[in-house]
């Protein structure tokens, strides 16, 4: 015997109390690569499975793959119509080869019913709420009707089903709070293993400019730093992480439409230009010799991401060697220069290597030194490991590593 839901139009008047946990009807988050990344008990009862736990990997949370395996035995009609909705909000943003690639594994049948739906539906754009109502046949009863919700955020889809009529108005209110909305799927948000690049960028001499300045002028000049660097991050789809000190942390996860880790290093490169720019308006400003400098550590791997949460703030957190090497990084780089490991280069397309350069400065006869393009050298050799200086260094001292200083963008 099924479930009984509550009536649409049920708590009418408590939309200011209501939480994500609180939504009597089956709901689940996606990403925008349409990966799981929260639900509740309704939806793993009705539409995901009926699974014991997520499995840990991103790639293995793909909505699509998740429906068609639940929905194994049901009639086409019924995996049609879910198959339907959820193509037809993915159309702007996911590739039809990235919809069948991510769903590897699958029957052949089940391959041909999302190529075929993909090439039928019509995309719907994003806004900030879509109603779609769906007609459901599991069995030998009658079609359910549901009227779907989807709420867009930067983050992600959420997609509420509500059975029978349209929502009342308090989940309409409610899903109407989206800064509301957001933060409590963000604290909920699960934990998972996903492949991702890590950014670290520290202030060089930032103790001994704090020295040197007012403390207000020290705010401002840390403040106009975060102000700019900014929007670039949000342009290459990072994500801000928990950093100590003045430096900063982004992650740069799998984006449906282009490399991760080609956004790191672009990013990057765009940082280190806007960086000059701010220290040469300092310098006017102050009348002093110093240069601001950014340095950069950049760093590839596949990590558990999670959330730290208090009770004004949610930070996203990566566990793993893959920041802590970044970190390294940045703590080698010096005059703003942008080091990143062999394994970040070596997971880009001949293309997008093609747009970038990088390679390493070598020490001839006479303290010569010639710039080799495209090569890696490991940290160790490039300075004394055994001086305590360098004692930060040596856990990652055969790592290859380049220097990256400069990247095309990719021709309109």
């Amino acid at each position: 015997m099924k479930e009984e839901l509550p009536a649409p139009g049920v708590g009418a008047g408590r939309s200011l109390q209501l939480t994500v946990e609180e939504i009597p009807y089956p709901a689940y988050m996606v990403n925008h690569s349409f990966e799981l990344a929260w639900y509740n008990e309704g939806a793993r009862e009705r539409f995901l499975g009926q699974f014991e736990s997520l499995p840990p990997n991103s790639e293995a949370r793909n909505v699509f793959l998740m429906l068609l395996q639940a929905s194994i035995g049901k009639p086409v009609a019924y995996r049609t119509e879910m198959l339907r909705l959820h193509l037809a909000l993915a159309k702007d943003r996911l590739s039809k080869a990235t919809i069948l690639g991510a769903c590897r594994g699958l029957k052949s049948g089940d391959v041909a019913l999302l190529d075929g739906l993909y090439g039928e539906v019509e995309a719907i754009p994003g806004k900030a709420i879509v109603e779609a109502p769906i007609e459901l046949r599991s069995g030998a009863d009658g079609p359910e009707l549901w009227h779907v919700y989807a709420v867009f955020f930067r983050e992600g889809i959420l997609f509420v089903y509500v059975p029978g009529g349209p929502a009342g108005p308090t989940l309409l209110e409610f899903l109407a709070r989206r800064d509301v909305v957001i933060r409590n799927l963000l604290r909920r948000r699960l934990p998972v293993l996903t492949p991702l690049a890590v950014l670290v960028a520290d202030l060089q001499n930032s103790v001994k400019i704090c020295s040197e300045l007012p403390p207000e002028e020290y705010f401002e000049l840390i403040n106009e730093i975060w102000s700019t660097m900014g929007p670039l991050f949000r342009k290459y789809y990072g994500t801000h992480g928990k950093h100590v000190g003045d430096g900063m942390v982004y992650y740069f996860f799998p984006q449906p439409d282009s490399n991760y880790i080609f956004n790191a290093l672009a990013c990057s490169h765009e940082i280190r230009v806007a960086m000059k720019r701010i220290s040469k308006d300092w310098q006017l400003r102050k009348n002093w010799f110093n240069e601001l400098y950014l340095n950069t550590g950049l760093h590839e791997g596949q990590e558990w991401l999670g959330t730290f949460q208090s009770a004004t703030a949610i930070e996203f957190a990566v566990l793993g060697d893959t920041i802590n090497h970044a970190g390294r990084l940045s703590d080698f780089a010096r005059y703003g220069a942008v080091w990143a490991t062999k394994a970040c280069l070596s997971k880009l397309s001949p293309e997008e290597r093609a747009r970038v350069d990088f390679g390493i400065t070598r020490r001839g006869d006479g303290d010569r030194e010639q710039f080799v393009p495209s090569s890696y050298a490991q940290l160790g050799s490039l300075v004394d490991l055994a001086s305590e200086k360098y004692e930060k260094l040596r856990e990652i001292g055969q790592l290859p590593i380049t220097e990256v200083r400069a990247v095309r963008a990719p021709e309109a």
